[in-house]
């Protein structure tokens, strides 16, 4: 049950008491805040002043934190005063790592994350088809390892149900996805198309037919066959996607960008639509044409800002496509996929022009494998390119060979994790690559013990988009199966302090914006959200039930 907070009659009689004497104090001031946030129990995120109860604003920035008292002064006669009541406050959520646009196609599309059997899973994709005949059916985000047999689907589980109906549903993590038998010929895939670099065709271990299930690079030529979203339809998915940060908190999302949803943030910022701050990383392929643009690190606005490139190195873990030393325990066959553009030099290519030219790296590397060869890249770029502020990212950092953590201190490699990812996985992680490996899985503790700037996030849609239970993930470790009541492995716990700076201060670190971000400081952006309870003091294993009350971007509130 959600968490109900419980005032006694005394409590709001102060509360009611302490906004009447700031009122008063407030007669004839000179100096006045657009807003004071009164009333409340902050925790501020800065150690000047961990502490305070109210926050005033002007012009969208922090003017002051302090008491009651301390900011009467700057109330006048066209302030408006919003009381807190007493609840708990934080500075705004960020998230490192979304797929933010396509969170909002998901919302408007079908959900897959609910088939429970392989069963379900066809009769929601066949629904869909009888209602949107001829309609692709994207997104979906299915999990087979929820299922009882645990088997990956097939196009004979849908074909029968979706002859005139384009079906491409992907699994939860992006790296593997289901065609049905249309799909699969309008993109030209049959049992004589090769594997390409980077990729798998999954086959019928009798016949060699194409099961329909297609791993990284083997869905690109599906990819060129979807029709392309009309603007007006990806505004209607970011508008969705806001609606949802705003509702958890989020004030800022680090986001996977392509320059159309760049574009369509710009347009909602023109009409005042945009409820949350972003902070774009578009592809690594763009390198040269952003340098020429003059695009650097932190290029942009407090609003949107662009300066940094994404890249993949490997796949995912839940597909058999992370990369790493020792072959998986679950198919000694392999050891994962390369992506085509680590086989084939271009990464390193592109990651040595962007770098020279000023831009961030943000890298996806799953496997330990590939975190090392990662890591090979960001020594080398040190050694060859002038020095800078450079802040190298790794997005996910997953599973780390144990000699590699001093590596990302010497080189400044900040971790951008997603902890959500370390309670869903755990359900099956150790079947993949076993219980060794998965010590330094997720390893958030060490990687705060080595002194690695970490930051948190969901990877939406592969992750809820929901901080809160980011942090419950990140402190309890209990996998979503329930049969790690203790935490699957407990020793890579970390407390609360640690994940909400890991969702504040180290995210806003991590895009150069830790002067303008992350705690609740004087000169900062008004960012911060209201909280049901105080996630301090809640037993840890009731993070998740607290509920976000109020959410402030530049002092307006955009969710209450």
């Amino acid at each position: 049950m959600p968490i109900i907070p419980v005032y006694s009659f005394n409590e709001k009689l102060m509360r009611t008491l302490i906004v009447s004497l700031v009122l008063l104090l407030c007669a004839g001031c000179t100096e006045q805040a657009d807003v004071v946030f009164v009333g409340g129990k902050i925790r501020t995120g800065d150690p000047d002043r961990p502490d305070a109860e109210a926050i005033a604003v002007r012009d969208g920035r922090i003017l002051a934190v302090g008491g009651g008292e301390e900011l009467g002064p700057m109330i006048g006669k066209t302030t408006r005063v919003v009381d807190l009541e007493g609840r708990f406050v934080l500075p705004g959520f960020i998230d490192d790592h979304t797929h933010f646009v396509s969170g909002g196609f998901q919302l408007l599309g079908i959900d897959l994350r609910q088939a429970g059997t392989r069963e379900d899973f066809a009769m929601l994709i066949g629904e869909r088809a009888r209602t949107r005949p001829g309609r692709w059916i994207t997104g979906g985000d299915w999990d087979h390892d929820a299922w009882p047999d645990g088997r990956l689907p097939t196009k004979d589980l849908i074909d029968s149900l979706t002859r005139a109906t384009p079906v491409f549903v992907q699994r939860y993590d992006g790296h593997m996805a289901l065609a049905n038998s249309l799909v699969l010929a309008m993109a030209g895939i049959t049992r004589d198309t090769p594997d390409p670099p980077g990729g798998t065709i999954v086959r019928d271990p009798k016949s060699g037919e194409p099961t329909g299930v297609l791993k990284d690079a083997a869905m690109d030529p599906v990819y060129r066959c979807i029709p392309d979203p009309t603007e007006e339809e990806r505004r209607e998915a970011a508008r969705a996607a806001l609606a949802e940060a705003r509702r958890w908190g989020i004030t800022s999302i680090q986001d996977v960008s392509s320059p159309e949803d760049v574009a369509v943030y710009r347009a909602l910022h023109e009409r005042g639509e945009l409820t949350a701050r972003m902070y774009c990383r578009l592809p690594i392929s763009m390198t040269g044409e952003l340098a020429a643009k003059g695009v650097r690190s932190h290029t942009g606005d407090e609003w949107i800002r662009t300066g940094s490139v994404k890249a993949f190195a490997d796949g995912s873990l839940g597909s058999s496509t992370a990369l790493f030393f020792d072959p998986y325990r679950s198919d000694s066959s392999t050891r994962g996929l390369p992506s085509d553009i680590l086989l084939d030099g271009r990464l390193e290519e592109w990651a040595m022009e962007a770098d020279k030219a000023g831009l961030q790296l943000s890298i996806h590397a799953i496997g330990d494998s590939a975190n090392s060869i990662v890591l090979d890249l960001f020594d080398r770029i040190v050694k060859k390119n002038p020095p800078r502020d450079r802040r190298f990212r790794i997005e996910h950092a997953q599973h780390i060979h144990p000699r590699d953590f001093d590596r990302f201190v010497r080189l400044g490699v900040i971790a951008s994790v997603q902890p959500f990812h370390a309670i869903d996985d755990g359900r099956w992680a150790e079947g993949r690559i076993g219980y060794d490996r998965c010590r330094t899985t997720y390893p958030f503790r060490s990687f705060l013990d080595k002194g690695v700037v970490t930051c948190f996030g969901s990877d939406w849609t592969v992750g809820p988009l929901n901080p809160l239970l980011g942090i419950y993930a990140a402190v309890t470790r209990r996998t979503t199966d329930g049969r790690n009541p203790g935490g699957w492995v407990p020793e890579q716990k970390i407390t609360v302090e640690e994940a909400v700076r890991a969702y504040t201060l180290g995210p806003a670190y991590a895009a150069f914006e830790e002067d303008e971000k992350g705690s609740i400081t004087p000169g900062k952006l008004a960012d911060f959200v209201v909280l049901s309870d105080n996630i301090f003091l809640v037993e840890p294993d009731r993070i998740q039930d607290v509920r976000i009350t109020m959410t402030v971007v530049g002092g307006e509130i955009v969710y209450q």
